[in-house]
């Protein structure tokens, strides 16, 4: 038994020694991923081919975009993305105006969008809490202020080919909180690649359509700071200050000049009475 033992380890030293009787240091066990994995290389970009054609969704038309007149850089497509973030999560940079949905480590789909315009920036990080084809769309009350035209959706805009939210909305929330930011289509996609909105983040319906597709509620949403960098807080406009109220100037009052006095009539000597 002794000798058949010795036989048996002089074999796995053998085998050890060709590499078939211990792994070699660093292996990869089936079904772990070593550490020393590659990640993605830089790769160059690429358009996703078919992404803008017309097609009909809820009976509800959408239009082809032009591609000749949306700069590649705006149209969907895969790129590589360096980020430690995780699949599913979407990062905006407001400076570039694009939208990133991360797919893998260090891969990302990129999407054109519009962003908000002076005065209405933003940053921080959200959640998405809710998702809906074709929304209703009711414009706050300061907008309606800003812009009395629209008062009468004050009660809403149904969904449809002229509303504002377009083919889809997700509604975002910070720490429960809904501050009105949501990402969503739009008609007007010649606004795509500025800034236009109230803060919101516009797509082009069919990309929206798309990234509603691929992302379920509870994803993450991070909004970079105007300079790129990962933001710290939740970063709100100020709030715009109401015109002050002018005050009324005081009318002096005015004292009514008395009733001239009577005249005695002059009677000349000589006339009847």
């Amino acid at each position: 038994m002794v000798f058949g033992l010795s036989r048996v380890m002089a074999a796995c030293v053998l085998m050890a020694a060709l590499g078939g009787c211990v792994p070699e240091p660093g292996a990869m066990t089936p079904g772990v991923a070593k550490s020393t994995d590659p990640v993605a290389k830089p790769t160059e970009a690429k358009v996703i081919p078919n992404a803008y054609v017309a097609q009909v969704d809820a009976g509800i038309p959408v239009p082809a975009i032009p591609l000749e007149k949306l700069p590649v850089p705006l149209q969907r497509q895969t790129v590589y993305f360096p980020t430690e973030e995780a699949a599913g999560t979407i990062i905006i940079n407001p400076a570039q105006r694009v939208l990133h949905l991360v797919t893998a480590r260090n891969q990302a789909v990129r999407y054109g969008i519009a962003v908000g315009k002076a005065g209405f920036e933003w940053a921080g990080v959200a959640n998405i809490t809710d998702r809906k084809p074709w929304p209703t769309w009711t414009p706050p009350k300061e907008m309606i202020e800003r812009k009395p035209e629209l008062v009468q959706w004050e009660k809403g805009q149904p969904g449809g080919p002229t509303n504002p939210l377009g083919a889809r909305a997700l509604y975002l929330t910070t720490d429960g909180v809904d501050y009105g930011y949501r990402i969503h289509g739009t008609p007007d996609w010649q606004s795509i690649g500025s800034n236009a909105s109230s803060g919101c983040i516009r797509m082009i319906n069919q990309d929206v359509m798309d990234l509603y597709n691929r992302v379920p509620n509870g994803s993450k949403v991070i909004v970079l700071n105007a300079d790129g960098s990962m933001p710290t807080a939740l970063k709100l406009p100020p709030k715009p200050a109401k015109p002050a109220k002018t005050a009324k100037k005081a009318v002096p009052a005015v004292t009514p000049a008395p009733p001239p006095a009577p005249v005695e009539p002059v009677i000349a000597v000589g006339t009847p009475v």
